[in-house]
């Protein structure tokens, strides 16, 4: 089958939809596909051979985060080239609603439409007031996923219609063989995320850290990921900034090194997330969790049975919590235990399979699957024609 996937941030900025297209496009050549990505990305950025350049971002305020997004004549250009000389039998695109590539390739694209949402933003009232310009090109979509059922409310109660569930995926077998690092180990704590985007919860952390390195003395927080570091400590006394240490951005390698060997992954992101695909990294590579109770945190953790929860933007009780679960192997061994076992549905193994049941079900010429096989797929999936001729869950 010959895929199109419309990435709509940039490529050379890690994040986790960037990583989700990079993974699914990859498993899908695994298999035998041709697959073709279309995404933003700065002229000097490497890209993999799959990754067609779409230009340069622009930073642009969304979703609470500064996304870097891909818009204009010039793109909407690149983007009628990319279909042209692609004949795709199938175009999957991330983030339709976005200001970005997905929204010019829903306007200029023909034939099947996938579309993943990925975005949880109970009060958006910029998607509310911009439903008329989107409705035409969402009209094209054929049948639409949602990485969870926070993204799925979103787009029931902002578009309207209706999502298939399928999570993030994750290769689970690539966190879960990864060797720890010695200098990464004993009493640590772990943090990935961009240090200077609030919602990622950094700075509940570093208030927490105070009580934690009082009952633990030992206690060190390794942080990854980009953004001013000596900002990020600003809040702690002098003699505290030992504790803390900044790896800057780490390959994915040292990344699955460095979950596999703290002894507690926190996460106090406090707000904005829809899924959690660190989480599932997380869990892939052994970590025991410990995580904020944003819904879409809580569902990915099992309500609390695959890692253990804290009340969202509450120091007190990260504090307490690190200290508990820093204080109790035992309570630490569960968790890991528990969390290798829930985190095999998020497998590439079985959401690559139900993606491509997805876009199987929607390419009514695909001659690998027949009128019997296709209403079979409808069936697993909960899927039916809306007034719109969408695919969508009944």
């Amino acid at each position: 089958m010959k895929i199109g996937i419309v990435c709509p941030y940039s490529w050379d900025v890690p994040g986790g939809v960037q990583f989700h297209i990079r993974d699914l496009a990859e498993h899908l050549i695994r298999l035998g596909h041709h697959v073709s990505v279309l995404a933003p990305s700065d002229e000097e950025t490497p890209l993999p051979p799959y990754v067609v350049s779409a230009g340069r971002a622009t930073p642009v305020p969304y979703n609470g985060s500064v996304a870097r997004l891909n818009f204009g004549f010039l793109s909407a250009a690149r983007v009628r080239r990319w279909l042209h000389d692609g004949t795709f039998d199938v175009i999957h695109i991330h983030e339709p609603t976005a200001p970005s590539l997905g929204l010019l390739t829903c306007w200029a694209a023909q034939g099947p439409i996938v579309a993943t949402f990925h975005t949880s933003n109970p009060r958006s009232r910029a998607m509310i007031a911009a439903y008329p310009i989107l409705q035409p090109a969402l009209e094209k979509i054929s049948a639409r996923i949602a990485v969870s059922e926070y993204a799925r409310r979103t787009l029931v109660e902002h578009l309207g219609g209706d999502a298939v569930l399928i999570p993030n995926g994750v290769d689970v077998g690539f966190f879960a063989g990864a060797e720890p690092k010695a200098e990464w180990q004993g009493g640590t704590l772990g943090f990935i995320g961009r240090i200077d985007e609030p919602r990622k919860g950094l700075p509940v952390l570093m208030r927490a850290l105070p009580a934690i390195v009082a009952a633990r003395p030992d206690t060190r927080l390794l942080v990854a990921g980009r953004g001013d570091e000596e900002e990020a400590v600003a809040s702690l006394p002098e003699e505290l900034r030992g504790h803390v240490e900044f790896l800057g951005m780490v390959s994915d390698e040292d990344k699955a090194r460095l979950l596999c060997s703290v002894d507690v992954y926190v996460a106090p992101n406090t707000g904005g997330e829809s899924f959690g695909i660190i989480l599932v990294e997380a869990l892939s590579a052994g970590a025991p969790v410990l995580a904020s109770d944003l819904d879409a945190f809580a569902q990915v953790l099992d309500q609390g049975a695959a890692g253990d929860l804290f009340a969202n933007e509450d120091a007190d009780a990260l504090a307490k919590a690190a200290i508990r679960l820093l204080g109790d192997p035992e309570r630490r061994a569960g968790l890991r235990e528990r969390g290798s076992a829930h985190v095999r549905r998020f497998d590439w193994a079985t959401v690559g399979a139900d993606i491509l049941a997805v876009y199987e079900t929607v390419t009514e010429g695909a001659a690998s699957v027949d009128t019997d096989e296709r209403t079979g797929l409808r069936a697993r999936f909960g899927l039916a024609k809306d007034r719109t001729g969408d695919w969508a869950q009944d």
